[in-house]
Formats: C-alpha cells, structure tokens, sequence
C-alpha cells in the first residue's frame, strides 16, 4: 500500500482530544495499547528507552537529549508530537525523519493487526491517532534496532499510550496548567498524572518547580522508592542570557568547563538545556552508555528542533519569528524574550489557538505587546473560531484584524510591517507548522 493510503487512513482516525458533536469524549486505556503492542510482539521490549514527560519543554529536553546520544555515536529513535508540516517528523532515526517507504510499511502493519484484533473481539475499537503512531515508532525503532529511544509522552503520562515502556529514565520536565479537562484543574492533578511514568526503584529526573508539583512527584518517588536526580546544578547562574538567537554560556560538567551553544534561545531553554545534561549523565553512570562531556557539547550544538524561536526574514527584512508556545506557561516564556527587545520596535503578532486551551489568558500575556494581531484559525478540527479568538481580542483592547488562515495572516503582516518591525506567529503547533512551510517553502 502506499504512503498517500497510509496517510488517508492514519489521518480518518479518531483522534484522542477531538470529541466530534453527540459522542462520548474518548476513554484511555492502557490494556488497550498493550494488546495491540503485544500482538505487534512487543517491539517496545527490544530498545532501552527515556521517557520524558511534561507540560512544557519535554520536546526540547527530547531533542537536546537524543542529539547528544548520536553525537556519542548511538543509533537513536526519536519520537515526539505534534509535528509541523509532516506527520513523519514524529519518528526520527538517527536524526532523519521516517522515510515514506517506511511509514507505510509499518502503517500498515499496525493498522492490519488492529484490525484483526477488533475483528476478534479482543479491542473494542480501532487504535487512536496517536496510539498508532506510537505503535508505528515503536516497530520502526525495533526494526532499526537502535541502541536507544528518546520517547516525548503525548499527554499527561499515567494514561498515555508510550508509557507502556519500561525506561531506563524517567524525565519529568516543567508543570503547568494544560488539558485541564482531561488531567485535572490542578497542578497536583495534573503532577501526579505525569508522575504516572515512574517506575518502582526506578530513576527520574527533575528540577525543582511549582511547590505543589513538586510535592506530588515526591510523593510518588517516595512511594515507589524512585531515586530522584537534581538537573539544577546544570542551569547557568541568574542572568545568563541568549545571544545571537542561541543560548550560550559555560557550565561544569563532570569536573570540567563545557561551552553550551544550542539553538534554541530563551532563559527557560536553560532548564531544558539542564535536564537533558543530567539525563545523559545518568544514562553514562548508571548504565552502559558512554557520553562524555565532548559529546555533550556537540550534541547541544548541532539539536535541531525548528519552531522555537526560530528566525526568518521577511521579503523587506522584517524578522519573521516563530515559537510554538500554546498554553499561558509558554506565552509568559516568550513575553520574557520580547521584553528584552527595544519598546519601540513595530511588533505584528499572528495568533491563533485551539479552543480547548486557554485562549484569553494567553491573549492578556501577549497582545499588549503589539501594535496589531491577525487573528487566524489553525488547521485542525480543534481550531478555535475566528469568533472566539475575536472575543478574546476585544477582551484586552487589542487593536486586530481576523484572516481567513495562516496563509492570509502571513501576507497581511509582511504588508503592514516595516523592515525595522517584527513578526511573531504563536499559539499553536498547527500555525506555526502552517506558517514555517509558507516560510520554507
């Protein structure tokens, strides 16, 4: 079958936080995804793994972390969600996104067994979305046969669909309030979901956070006899900022100076930054990996993970940045950034968001600080409306205009900008993917 069928039918499924009008909002379930796993026969027991989980920054920690694993010289499976432009970003082997050939093969592979399974009575329905994507990497990686996989947890942790992995680490980076209908208005509810991805006497790794997620992850740690692993003796010292659009500074590692140059700018990028170090070095004591601090250093230098403050000049030289910051944890980090830059400056935002998240609050975080934002629904049936993102406009005294989509967005504010000015497009993963492929294009 092709990789255009495997799309089409990857793409009709249902998908985990999508609840179309008049039908039950989806159940999780891990016995499901295990079923399915163990009548693919269990690819995920034939690679060591990371599990990394989070509100915020998991897909930074994921990337820095598996760059640095090949700079070592390790076959690396990297799996992460969503994606920008393509859905085979979310499956890298050894930095290379999954080959067309290759998706559609394991698609299918997938896609027929589960068939058979509902067929037999064993899955009371189809795989969602996202548990055949994870089902796909998880025989993809097996197939590779890497030495490790880098696993990005979807949502929450407790429930999701990687977490049936037995990991080596447990990662568990920022917590804030995020998917709140589904893990809980808290951030105790939503701490002890991702605290769900520790194991008895296993290992994870933190940094010191909101008290009250931190008190619920050391409740869970206590309780299964985790041993918990401090990444803040790798964050710079206060004040330490990006330059040049990289996020650049000394640190010790190991008893040595190492150079930290990684492109993804921003203070909070340190924390990442910091998780992904003490990661690695975990993986090289406590186990057989070797990562010595040269690999560290390279594997820094070369991540790739594109729309984070990612920069593009617009056809008169405006800058054109790009960050996919989508809930208010995100819209505060990036607020940090533009503060930094002169008042003056013409600053055009493109935003738009999905309805399920927390649409006024981010706009109170972010629209005052430009002189006009174009609205834009994303593309996804999550989309918030342009009447919705309108209501939240109107709400902050935002001077806006509405766009038909990102595209429409994209053309307005390169036409309203000056080449002093810049354009920053946020809110989503779907708009920014939308924008960056116009930019790349």
């Amino acid at each position: 079958m092709s990789y255009s069928a495997a799309i089409d039918s990857l793409f009709a499924l249902a998908g985990e936080l999508h609840t179309a009008p008049g039908q039950p909002r989806r159940k999780f379930e891990l016995e499901h995804m295990r079923m399915l796993a163990a009548a693919l026969g269990d690819p995920q027991t034939k690679f060591p793994s990371v599990l990394i989980a989070g509100t915020n920054g998991k897909g930074s920690t994921s990337a820095t972390l598996s760059s640095i694993l090949r700079a070592a010289g390790y076959r690396v499976g990297l799996y992460t969600s969503p994606h920008l432009a393509r859905v085979n970003e979310r499956i890298q082997i050894d930095g290379n996104d999954i080959s067309d050939d290759d998706f559609a093969l394991f698609y299918f592979q997938v896609d027929d067994t589960a068939r058979k399974l509902v067929d037999e009575d064993r899955l009371p329905a189809p795989p969602s979305f996202f548990e055949t994507m994870t089902a796909l990497a998880f025989v993809a990686f097996a197939e590779a046969r890497v030495d490790i996989a880098v696993l990005e947890v979807g949502m929450g942790g407790r429930l999701d669909a990687t977490n049936i992995v037995e990991p080596l680490v447990s990662v568990i980076t920022d917590i804030s309030l995020d998917h709140t209908e589904w893990l809980g208005s808290t951030i105790t509810a939503i701490a002890r979901e991702k605290g769900g991805i520790l194991r008895k006497r296993g290992i994870m790794v933190t940094l010191p956070q909101h008290p009250e997620a931190n008190t619920a992850l050391g409740e869970i740690a206590v309780a299964l006899e985790v041993r918990g692993v401090n990444a803040a003796e790798y964050i710079p010292q206060r004040g330490t900022l990006a330059e040049g659009g990289r996020s650049r500074y000394t640190l010790q590692v190991q008893g040595k100076a190492i150079e930290v140059d990684s492109p993804l700018a921003g203070q909070h990028q340190q924390r990442n930054l910091a998780l992904a170090i003490a990661t690695a070095l975990e993986l090289s004591n406590s186990n057989s990996y070797k990562l010595d601090t040269a690999a560290i250093e390279t594997g820094i230098r070369n991540t790739r993970w594109p729309g984070r403050m990612e920069s593009f000049a617009a056809p008169n030289g405006a800058e054109i940045l790009l960050d996919v910051g989508h809930n208010p944890a995100g819209a505060w980090a990036l607020r940090s950034i533009l503060a930094s830059r002169d008042d003056r400056q013409p600053k055009t935002l493109i935003f738009g968001c999905l309805r399920d998240k927390a649409i006024l609050e981010i706009a109170q975080i972010l629209f005052p600080l430009f002189d006009r934002v174009l609205l834009a629904p994303v593309d996804s049936p999550r989309s918030a409306s342009l009447e919705e993102l309108t209501a939240a406009a109107e709400a902050t005294g935002a001077v806006f205009e509405a766009c038909s989509d990102a595209q429409a967005a994209l053309l307005r504010a390169q036409e309203i900008t000056p080449a002093s000015g810049l354009i920053v497009g946020t809110g989503s993963v779907y708009l920014v993917g939308s924008l960056r492929s116009e930019l790349t294009a």
